[in-house]
């Protein structure tokens, strides 16, 4: 699949982002499946990596869910509703699923699969490919809000166990929205 090339990227950004986080997040391409498909990828606390002498052993099921990558070509809302990503959240709990121009959080609301959170980097594949050929000015124009937007995604399934990790999301949440008020200029009273 065309689509694997993409993978060491992501890995290493999202591994990058869970090193600041406690107890640490990796992400780990190709994990083995437990029943739901084969996710593309997972990502693991690291106390389930010292729990388990294989982070690819069979049966471990991912602390903070999988995740499913799909090429730019491909429509990231139609594959949120596909059988593959229900099996998924049915196992796992959790998927972020990415076609790299969109990014989109699943988890399990009530028993069913649901939409948590989305973030749109380019809404066409000519548009992504447009705006990663200039990575400083992508960088200046999404790079802190891609940021917080996977820090929350690696917390996602995350307990909440402190008032203070409660303050961070909702202190992520308006440190986007102040973001989005900066960008717009001509924003009424």
């Amino acid at each position: 699949m065309k689509e694997t090339s993409y993978y060491p990227y992501l890995a290493n950004l999202l591994s990058t982002i869970g090193k600041s986080l406690k107890p640490r997040v990796r992400c780990i391409i190709h994990p083995h499946g437990i029943g739901a498909g084969l996710p593309d990828g997972a990502l693991i606390t690291t106390d389930q990596k010292s729990a388990a002498s294989d982070p690819l052993s069979e049966g471990l099921i991912p602390a903070r869910g999988v995740i499913e990558i799909k090429s730019p070509d491909a429509d990231a809302k139609v594959v949120a509703s596909s059988e593959q990503v229900t099996k998924y959240i049915a196992k796992y709990g959790l998927v972020l699923l990415t076609n790299l121009r969109e990014f989109i959080i699943m988890g399990r609301v009530d028993g069913k699969p649901r939409q948590l959170e989305v973030f749109t980097i380019a809404a066409s594949p000519k548009d992504f490919w447009k705006a990663v050929a200039n990575p400083q000015k992508l960088t200046e124009f999404i790079g802190a809000s891609f940021h917080e937007y996977l820090i929350r995604a690696l917390l996602q399934a995350a307990p909440l166990t402190s008032p203070k990790e409660v303050a961070w999301f909702l202190a992520s949440y308006a440190r986007d929205a102040k973001a989005r008020i900066d960008a717009q200029a001509d924003l009424p009273a």
